[in-house]
């Protein structure tokens, strides 16, 4: 008969045998909980891994120029003058006023042009009745070719001497030569008017042409045909694009600046005569690889990106990465690559790549401060 021990068997508190104690219990717990989390191991590994949004490397167009500020010049600008002197009889404009071509803009006084030119008139007509007296005595026979030809010339002279006068008295009137909008005027009715005296200034901004300034060492790239960009003046962001149509034979001495021209048809309101705005000339254009700014880190003078990369190509550079590690991750894990590159400069956000990057690769732009070479990670999952 097989004896059984007491110990083994004898209840315990909770009327448990011993083998069954609350210390075991907790030990078996303890075990099973272990066997668990191994079991999910790897999904936590996967959550901790950083989420990062990236960007590919792809060919963007560059331009080299030059930035410089231009000033609008209206391609249809006058001073307007009168031809003859005399007193201000009549001023029918004001400053602002839009005008159409021939329109009368001020009269001078005309009395006594205006009763000269009466006067010659009448000689005039006096002249000419005379010859044609002597014209038809000249058919009867009763005045000779000689009295009928001198007749002939004073009714000429008279004729050209009204002609004249009547251009002097049309002088006394001003007229716009073109479309436009009144300056301002610096004269008022009553005033003497000087010949050749500007009194006010027609502009046009309807075409208008930007006048820029560069240095003078860029004269040998610059020339007509090379691409504008002008700054909208009301700070929209808007641009205007258009290209050198002329170029300053000679360089201003004072200044080392050389001139160079680009119309701007169809300037519109907020583009006026005098206004001074940014421009762009492009010397040059090329398509190169490029990458977003976010994506770059400096160290040491030198510039970093992060590649997205598999377990093979961190293999190729391992760095300091423990190798026994990558065996106990998934073989699709991605990593991010530590690579430096040269940079050319900044443009709308972009640098151009001079070395070190391949079309089609993937660059990391979120998260770089937290990252190092052969990271594990994670790609977000828009992307």
């Amino acid at each position: 008969m097989t004896r059984v021990n007491a110990a083994t068997t004898r209840p315990g508190p909770l009327g448990l045998t011993s083998w069954q104690s609350p210390r075991s219990l907790l030990c078996a717990a303890g075990l099973v909980l272990a066997l668990v989390g191994c079991g999910r191991g790897g999904a936590d590994r996967n959550t901790r891994m950083p989420v990062v949004a990236t960007a590919p490397v792809e060919p963007v167009v560059f331009s080299q120029g030059i930035d410089a500020i231009a000033t609008l010049e209206a391609a249809q600008s006058v001073q307007l003058a009168s031809q003859v002197s005399g007193r201000v009889l009549q001023l029918l404009t004001r400053q602002g006023q839009s005008v159409r071509p021939g329109q009368v803009l001020l009269v001078l006084d005309q009395t006594q042009l205006q009763a000269e030119v009466a006067s010659l008139r009448a000689q005039m007509q006096t002249d000419r009745l005379n010859y044609e007296r002597y014209e038809r005595l000249v058919r009867e026979g009763a005045a000779s070719a000689i009295q009928r030809d001198q007749f002939r010339q004073t009714a000429m002279a008279s004729r050209a001497a009204l002609i004249a006068r009547e251009a002097d008295l049309a002088f006394r009137t001003v007229r716009a030569p073109q479309a436009g909008v009144i300056g301002e005027i610096n004269v008022k009715p009553g005033d003497v008017l000087q010949a050749g005296v500007p009194f006010t200034r027609l502009v046009s901004n309807r075409d208008q042409l930007a006048e820029i300034e560069l240095p003078a060492n860029l004269a040998a790239r610059i020339r007509p045909g090379l691409p504008v960009v002008l700054q909208a003046p009301d700070g929209s962001g808007a641009e205007i694009k258009t290209r050198i149509s002329a170029v300053e034979p000679s360089v201003a001495a004072a200044t080392q600046l050389l001139m160079v021209q680009a119309p701007l048809p169809m300037g519109g309101e907020h583009w006026r005569n005098g206004m001074r705005l940014r421009a762009r000339v492009v010397l040059d254009s090329r398509e190169v690889l490029a990458i977003p700014f976010a994506a770059v880190t400096r160290l040491a003078g030198q510039s970093f990106v992060y590649v997205v990369g598999d377990r093979s190509q961190l293999l190729q550079r391992p760095g300091q990465v423990d190798r026994q590690q990558l065996t106990s991750l998934p073989a699709q894990t991605l990593f991010a690559l530590q690579v430096p590159v040269q940079l050319g400069e900044l443009q709308n956000n972009r640098y151009p790549v001079l070395s070190g990057m391949r079309p089609g690769q993937q660059v990391v732009t979120s998260g770089l401060l937290t990252l190092r070479h052969g990271t594990p990670v994670r790609l977000r999952p828009d992307r």
